[in-house]
């Protein structure tokens, strides 16, 4: 019993930062990858490849829940989601082909800095809109090819880059987070098939564990947030948050900057 004890108290913080970061995904359609890495790197001292190493693992779990809680809140535009899922998985077979032979991470600070200025545009719309009007975007097959090829070659980016270009196409902002988290489900399985495929099993320890748990268990409360919070207030809160892990990831990859 104490051991299991012991056991338990050194998943909590993990438990929290998988809870914390798939609230946030959950209600805004990205984030998980972002805010789990650096809760993990900078807060708990896990080193930064065994930190991403564990997340696309538990998206496994966290997405599948995220999607279940979605369609659940009547968040899913099904014609919208057969147009990116597969497309999003094609990309992220080949990302993650590419990323198991070369390293494709170069591109990642020019993709955070593109990042950076949708999100002070979206930004710009959430204020200057009152009543935003909402239409179905068009651009979504390029949209997830690319998606699904950062996400594994980058190691993120499927949230930010498709929930963010769908809002500059006029999506509705809770239709595009929900159809987006339920959509990763798939991309994220295809992409952990491709890694284990092409570099083997990876250890399953008590950190995936732990943030498997609070994913799981915090993926209703963020479908419930993004069906119930104002469409202008969603994107709103999107930008902040595009701007703001995409900027952290800038600072990251050009610390002179």
């Amino acid at each position: 019993m104490p051991d299991l004890t012991q056991f338990l108290l050194e998943l909590l913080p993990f438990i929290a930062i998988g809870f914390t970061a798939q609230m946030i995904d959950g209600a805004l359609g990205m984030a998980f990858g972002v805010t789990t890495q650096t809760l993990l790197v900078s807060a708990m001292g896990v080193p930064p490849a065994s930190a991403s190493a564990s997340v696309h693992l538990v998206e496994m779990f966290t997405t599948g829940a995220s999607g279940l809680s979605h369609m659940w809140q009547r968040n899913v535009d099904w014609g919208l989601f057969r147009r990116l899922v597969p497309f999003g998985v094609l990309g992220g077979v080949t990302g993650a082909y590419v990323l198991s032979n070369i390293d494709a991470s170069a591109a990642r600070p020019f993709v955070m800095l593109y990042l950076t200025g949708i999100g002070f545009y979206l930004l710009w719309r959430a204020i200057r809109l009152s009543q935003p009007k909402f239409a179905d975007p068009k651009y979504t097959s390029p949209l997830a090819l690319a998606g699904g090829f950062l996400d594994a070659a980058g190691g993120g980016g499927w949230g930010p880059v498709v929930t963010s270009n769908l809002l500059i196409q006029g999506g509705d902002p809770r239709k595009v987070i929900g159809t987006v988290n339920t959509a990763e489900f798939l991309l994220t399985l295809s992409i952990s098939v491709t890694f284990l495929l092409t570099l083997g099993v990876a250890a399953f320890t008590k950190i995936t564990a732990g943030l498997i748990l609070g994913g799981v268990v915090a993926a209703p409360f963020g479908a419930v947030l993004a069906s119930r919070v104002q469409p202008r207030t969603l994107l709103l809160m999107v930008s902040l948050v595009l701007i703001v892990t995409s900027a952290y990831s800038i600072y990251k990859a050009w610390p002179i900057i």
